[in-house]
């Protein structure tokens, strides 16, 4: 039960990691401070970490790495809609 809860609790905290950064971007209509880089590789781990989840039949991964995942092409596409421009 422990580790579920921990598990839950990593899941939670991932899940929602990049919220924080939408807003941002979304407020200033600039993506100036975002890797392009960091989003495309935490989007190909995440994607990865989905099929292990499913593979292990893990709930809990597969989940949270889906919702990660969704915040990841939110901010990729307020990336190509605002690009690099200053507000």
């Amino acid at each position: 039960m422990f580790w579920i809860l921990i598990g839950g609790s990593a899941a939670v905290l991932t899940m929602f990691a990049f919220v924080p950064q939408i807003f941002k971007v979304t407020k200033t209509k600039s993506a100036k401070d975002v890797s392009i880089v960091t989003l495309l590789q935490l989007s190909l781990g995440v994607s990865l970490w989905i099929a292990y989840g499913i593979h292990l039949k893990n709930i809990i991964v597969s989940t949270a790495n889906t919702v990660t995942l969704i915040t990841l092409i939110i901010l990729l596409l307020l990336y190509f809609r605002y690009g690099r421009k200053s507000k």
